[in-house]
């Protein structure tokens, strides 16, 4: 993981299955509500359209009982090697916060799959610590569902 710029984050995980398996878990919407957010998130619900202009949602409640709403457009879908698309939290009134553009790469390694995450740019510096510390957890959940299933 690594920090550029102070604003911008990159996160990477090996991933223990193909790369057609692992895409096919961020695009296909009843996976992913399994596996998103930090560690002790639940997906209390969520609306994806994957595809190009498509909007997708999602209402994740922490451990502590705080609901956390987020939501964007999916700007690229290219299967299998990348998705890219916005991310704003959302307000309990419906306003969005400061809009981030996410780049989800896949890269084959044989019977394992790399997963780079890219996210940027951040309003403050203190945002972005607080999403390499979100999607590594999320991405280590993810690790495990794919090792579950």
């Amino acid at each position: 993981m690594s920090l550029t710029a102070d604003r911008e984050l990159t996160v990477s995980r090996v991933i223990d299955a193909p790369r057609a398996l692992v895409f096919k878990a961020w695009t296909d919407p009843g996976q992913v509500a399994r596996w998103w957010g930090p560690k002790g998130h639940v997906t209390v619900d969520y609306d994806m359209d994957i595809r190009p202009g498509g909007a997708y949602s999602f209402h994740m409640r922490s451990p502590e009982g705080t609901d956390h709403r987020k939501r964007g457009v999916y700007r690229e879908i290219v299967e299998p090697e990348r998705i890219v698309f916005t991310f704003a939290w959302e307000a309990p009134d419906g306003q969005l916060g400061h809009q981030t553009l996410i780049t989800v790469t896949f890269e084959a390694l044989g019977a394992k799959t790399r997963l780079t995450l890219h996210q940027g740019v951040f309003d403050e510096a203190a945002n972005c610590q607080s999403h390499v510390i979100g999607w590594t957890s999320c991405l280590e959940r993810f690790g495990n569902y794919m090792t579950s299933i």
